[in-house]
């Protein structure tokens, strides 16, 4: 994480890259389905290596040559039957294969195209962390990479191979990638009716087949890698963009987590996404002390604005950027939400079943190695007070003897009640509404304490209901 900040300040500065990569990488988008073409790129090789390539090429220079002499003296057809027979023979044992050679080349041209520009813009730039440095050294096929070496963190890793590890290649990503779009157009006009016309005499899939076959076998095994490359540097420089965009905005510290334990102290955090002028913002602290705020309030208070804030700063914070916030200390957490839910007519399944679906996907976040920050809102809404009261306690003991921290919304007061059941650990806060001149107003601002009223009879009232 701290890397990472690095990687986010140097990026920070590089206002043309940032442009470039936005520019073409919104156009690259929808043009390239990663998955399957790594997935082809990494495949098994059908085609028979050695000689048959080159017989292929030799049969289309002769069967082109033989074409030229039949039309001079149809004499030489014997020479252009014998050229076809064998052609047809060649292509009828080695059919099913060709199809499966190309078939996994599920992207296009244009894209590819898009994908080396991306490339060579990464090429074509200098930085000064070994990270950075390592990733384009990896990218220009050699140059600026320490050794051999291949990092372990899943964007730099060891190429798979089907045998004994090859010299580098010296050739660049962009212009490997370039190569696979000229072998991609010519699969893309397989059905064009020139392609059709010369598809027997010259063996125009199997030409393209042994091409594809021959990129794979050089290049397959690295392009993961380069793909993983390009992502992750975009994200960075998504990073640095907002960085740059929001230079008052601190970078997070980390603490070392005690015994499991959890620390997340923010103070004057504020959603990235509200606009500064009306931002409010509130210091938040989960520590040993504190290991959950049980937050009461009305509706449209700031309850679920203010989960999201801590959750979006926690997520920055762990991925390296600076945070909305005066400051920020904690330790390295897994952060797990259930902060909006839905009933599913296909699926069978209301509110209150989706949302216990989603706990329990935060309940398996337990066993991981970071502790976990755990953002609820609206605990067990979809169910009835005794219920709720009972379930939520619950949950919360078990999450804090499980060693996490987090915080809970709800608008049931009675929920707010287990804080003596659960000890010292929870603590209540709230944010408070007012009515002026038939009006409702917030501030937004995070309180100690148990709300002490509620705001729907009044909001019904304030849209015309009569109650």
């Amino acid at each position: 994480m701290l890397e990472r900040q690095g990687l986010v300040a140097e990026l920070r500065g590089k206002l043309e890259l940032q442009r470039d990569l936005a520019i073409t990488g919104e156009e690259l988008r929808p043009r390239i389905a990663s998955e399957t073409l790594i997935e082809w790129a990494e495949g098994k090789k059908v085609l028979p290596v050695g000689v048959l390539r080159g017989l292929a090429a030799a049969l289309a220079v002769a069967a082109a040559g033989a074409v030229g002499l039949y039309f001079e003296s149809v004499a030489f057809w014997p020479v252009l039957l014998g050229v076809l027979v064998v052609e047809g023979a060649l292509w009828v044992w080695l059919r099913g294969r060709m199809k499966e050679a190309i078939a996994g080349l599920d992207c296009n041209a244009e894209g590819l195209e898009l994908f080396a520009r991306v490339l060579e813009r990464l090429e074509g730039e200098t930085f000064v962390g070994e990270r950075l440095r390592g990733m384009v050294g990896e990218l220009r096929g050699g140059d600026d990479r320490p050794g051999d070496r291949r990092r372990a963190d899943g964007v730099l890793r060891e190429a798979a191979t089907e045998g004994p590890p090859e010299k580098a290649d010296a050739t660049t990503a962009s212009a490997a990638v370039r190569r696979l779009a000229r072998v991609v157009y010519w699969v893309e006009n397989r059905e064009n009716l020139m392609a059709k016309i010369v598809e027997w005499p010259f063996l125009y899939t199997l030409q393209v087949a042994f091409a594809a076959e021959a990129w794979k076998r050089r290049w397959g095994g690295r392009l993961r890698v380069w793909m993983n490359i390009a992502g992750e540097m975009e994200a960075l420089v998504s990073l640095a963009t907002y960085a740059f965009e929001h230079p008052g905005d601190a970078f997070p510290e980390f603490a070392e987590a005690s015994e499991g334990r959890a620390l997340f102290d923010g103070e004057e955090l504020g959603h990235p996404l509200i606009a500064a002028a009306k931002c409010v913002r509130n210091s938040v602290r989960l520590d040993e002390q504190t290991r959950v705020l049980l937050i009461s309030g009305s509706n449209m208070s700031g309850k679920s604005t203010l989960l999201r804030t801590v959750g979006i700063n926690a997520v920055l914070a762990m991925a390296g950027a600076p945070i909305r916030g005066k400051s920020l200390r904690l330790t390295a957490v897994n952060v797990g939400t259930r902060i909006r839910s839905t009933d599913s007519l296909q699926e069978g399944r209301s509110t209150f079943y989706t949302e216990i679906l989603h706990i329990r996907k935060v309940f398996e976040l337990l066993g991981e190695p970071e502790p976990l920050l755990f953002l609820f809102d609206e605990l067990l809404e979809g169910t009835n007070s005794h219920d709720r009261r009972i379930g939520a306690e619950k949950l919360l003991r078990a999450l804090l003897a499980g060693g996490a921290m987090g915080m809970v919304t709800t608008h049931d007061l009675a929920l707010t009640e287990i804080g003596a059941a659960i000890g010292d650990g929870l603590r209540n806060v709230h944010f408070a509404d007012f009515v002026e001149e038939g009006k409702m107003r917030f501030d937004y601002r995070l309180r100690d304490g148990v709300v002490t009223k509620s705001n729907a009879i009044e909001l019904m009232r304030v849209v015309g209901l009569d109650v």
